[in-house]
C-alpha cells in the first residue's frame, strides 16, 4: 500500500532538489551580472575624484568611461560565440578570473592612458562573462513561468547594479581613493569563481556558428568609429573628422550585415532583425538604458559638484531611485497577465520620457528635489521596460535561436550604455565649455582646464590663493550655471527619442503575437 506513495515522494524529492539547484544558479549567475552593471556607472560617480587625482582631458575622460562598454559591446557577439562553441560557463569562468585580476591593477593606475588601457582590457573580459548568463538563465530554466521570473530577476539586476553604482561608489568613495571601485570585482566575482561549477551546468550550441576573424573585425569597427564621431562632433572645431568616422561605422555595419546574410553560418543571424517583435524589443532595451545611463552620468557631478553633497550622500540620494528600479522590473511581470506586452512597455517608456521632462521643466534652476523626482520616476520606467524587453527578445524567436538572440540584447544594452554617455555626454560637455564664462584674471592654462570638465573647474577654483577666493566663486557659479544648461539640452534629446520611441512601439509590436500564446500584445 505505501509502495504509490514511496515512488510519488521520491519522484518529488529529485524535482524539489533540482528546483533548488537551478535558482541557487540563478544567485551565482547575478553576481557577473551585477558586477558588470555597477561597473558601467560606479566610475561616472568616481570623475570628481578621479580628475583630481589623474587631471584627464575633457576627451580623455570620456574616454576612461566610454572605453570599456565599447570594447565590451564590440565582442560581445564574438564572445559569445565561442561561448557557443567551447562552452557558454568556461567562458564565464575565464571571464571572472579576467576582470578580477584587471580590475584589481585598474585600481593603482597612476595616469588616464594606464586607466583607458585596463578599461579596455576589463571589457574584452567583460565580453566574456555577458554572453553566457542569458544564455545559461535560457538552458537551466525550460519552464516559461520560471524562465520569464528569473529574466526579470536578470533584467532587475542589470538595471538595479546601473543605479546601485552611484551608492556603491559613493561610500567607497567618502572611506577610500577613488581606485577602490575596481577593487570591488574581487569580492563579487568570488561566490562564481567558487559555486559555478558545481551549480551552473555546461551548454554549448549544437550547431554554432562558425569563427569568422572578419566579421569579429567589423562588428569593432562599426562601433568603435561610430563613438569616435560622436565625440569629434562635439567637441572637434571641424565637423569632417566626426562625420568621416560615422561614415565608415555605418559602411562596416553594412559590411558585416551583408557577410552575415551570405554565409551558410553565420557568426550573427541578422535575419532576426526582420522580426518586428524582435527589433522593437531591441529599441526598447537600448533607449531604456541610454536614458538611464545618461541621467546618472549629469546627475552623480551635479549632486556633488554643483549641490555641493558628499559622495556618500549623494549615493544616499539615488536609493529611491535604485529601490523603484528593481521593485517595478519585478512588478512588470504580474502586469504583463493583466495588461498587454505593449501597454506596460510603453508605459515604462513614457515614464522615462515623463522623468527627462521634469528635469527639463526644473533642472536649469538646479532644484535637487526635481532631479531626485524625476531619478525616480525613470528608475520605475527603466525597471519595467528592460525586464519585458529583454524577455520579449528571447520569447519572440525560436528556441535555436535563442543564444543569438541573447547575444544581441546584450549588446544592445551595452550599446545603449555607451551611446547615453557618448552621446548625453559629449553634447552636455560641448554645451558646458561653450556657456562657461572664465574670469579675465585666470591664466591661459587655468581657463583651458576649467573649460574641459566641470571636475576641472572646481579643481582650478581649489589651487587658487585665499585673496583671490571671490574669483572662484564666480568661476564655480558660471560653471554650476553651464553644467545645468547642458543638463536642459541632452534631457530634452533623450524626451525626444523616447517619444520616437513610443511611436515605433506602438506601430511595430502592438499588433503582433508572441508563440507563447500567455501573452498577448
Amino acid at each position: 500500500m505505501s509502495t504509490p506513495n514511496l515512488k510519488a515522494r521520491t519522484k518529488q524529492e529529485p524535482t524539489a532538489a533540482a528546483h533548488r539547484k537551478r535558482w541557487a544558479a540563478l544567485v551565482v549567475l547575478m553576481f557577473p551580472v551585477l558586477l558588470i552593471s555597477v561597473d558601467n556607472t560606479v566610475l561616472s560617480f568616481a570623475v570628481p575624484a578621479l580628475s583630481e587625482a589623474l587631471t584627464p582631458s575633457s576627451n580623455q575622460l570620456l574616454w576612461i568611461i566610454d572605453i570599456y562598454p565599447l570594447i565590451l559591446a564590440g565582442l560581445l557577439v564574438p564572445m559569445g560565440s565561442l561561448g557557443d562553441r567551447f562552452g557558454r560557463r568556461k567562458m564565464l569562468m575565464i571571464g571572472s578570473t579576467g576582470f578580477a585580476t584587471v580590475s584589481a591593477a585598474a585600481a593603482f593606475a597612476t595616469s588616464a592612458e594606464q586607466l583607458i588601457a585596463a578599461r579596455a582590457l576589463l571589457g574584452v573580459f567583460g565580453a566574456m562573462l555577458m554572453p553566457a548568463t542569458l544564455s545559461l538563465i535560457r538552458n537551466i530554466f525550460t519552464d516559461a513561468n520560471e524562465r520569464r521570473k528569473a529574466i526579470a530577476i536578470w533584467a532587475a539586476a542589470f538595471s538595479g547594479g546601473a543605479a546601485l553604482g552611484p551608492i556603491v561608489g559613493g561610500f567607497l568613495l567618502e572611506h577610500f581613493w577613488w581606485g577602490s571601485v575596481f577593487l570591488l570585482a574581487v569580492p563579487m566575482l568570488l561566490p562564481l569563481l567558487f559555486l559555478g561549477p558545481v551549480l551552473i551546468p555546461e551548454s554549448r550550441d549544437p550547431k554554432p556558428g562558425s569563427i569568422d576573424p572578419l566579421s569579429i573585425i567589423l562588428v569593432i569597427m562599426t562601433l568603435l568609429p561610430i563613438v569616435f564621431g560622436i565625440k569629434e562632433l562635439t567637441q572637434a572645431s571641424s565637423p569632417w573628422l566626426g562625420i568621416f568616422a560615422i561614415a565608415l561605422g555605418i559602411a562596416c555595419g553594412v559590411a558585416f550585415t551583408f557577410r552575415q546574410l551570405k554565409r551558410a553560418n553565420p557568426m550573427l543571424d541578422v535575419r532576426l532583425f526582420s522580426n518586428p517583435i524582435f527589433s522593437g524589443a531591441l529599441l526598447v532595451n537600448l533607449l531604456s538604458i541610454f536614458a538611464f545611463v545618461g541621467f546618472i552620468y549629469f546627475l552623480s557631478q551635479h549632486l556633488q559638484l554643483v549641490a555641493g553633497y558628499t559622495p556618500m550622500m549623494a549615493g544616499v540620494l539615488m536609493l529611491p531611485g535604485l529601490a523603484l528600479t528593481v521593485s517595478f522590473g519585478l512588478i512588470a511581470v504580474p502586469l504583463v497577465r493583466k495588461f498587454k506586452i505593449s501597454t506596460v512597455m510603453i508605459a515604462g517608456l513614457a515614464l522615462s520620457a515623463t522623468a527627462y521632462g521634469i528635469v527639463l521643466a526644473f533642472g536649469q534652476s538646479g532644484s535637487v528635489a526635481a532631479l531626485m523626482i524625476g531619478f525616480s520616476v525613470l528608475g520605475a520606467g527603466v525597471g519595467m521596460a528592460e525586464t519585458l524587453s529583454n524577455d520579449l527578445a528571447l520569447s519572440s524567436v525560436p528556441a535555436s535561436k535563442a543564444g543569438a538572440a541573447s547575444a544581441i540584447s546584450e549588446t544592445a544594452y551595452e550599446v545603449g550604455s555607451v551611446l547615453g554617455i557618448a552621446v548625453l555626454g559629449s553634447i552636455l560637455n560641448a554645451v558646458y565649455t561653450r556657456n562657461l564664462q572664465v574670469p579675465a584674471s585666470l591664466s591661459a592654462e587655468q581657463a583651458d582646464s576649467a573649460r574641459q570638465t566641470l571636475g576641472g573647474a572646481h579643481e582650478v577654483a581649489a589651487g587658487l590663493p585665499a585673496s583671490e577666493a571671490s574669483i572662484g566663486e564666480q568661476l564655480l557659479a558660471s560653471a554650476s550655471t553651464a553644467f545645468d544648461a547642458g543638463v536642459v539640452i541632452t534631457s530634452g534629446i533623450a524626451v525626444a527619442l523616447t517619444l520616437i520611441t513610443i511611436f515605433i512601439i506602438s506601430k511595430t509590436i502592438r499588433g503582433s503575437r508572441l508563440p507563447d500564446s500567455t501573452n498577448s500584445i
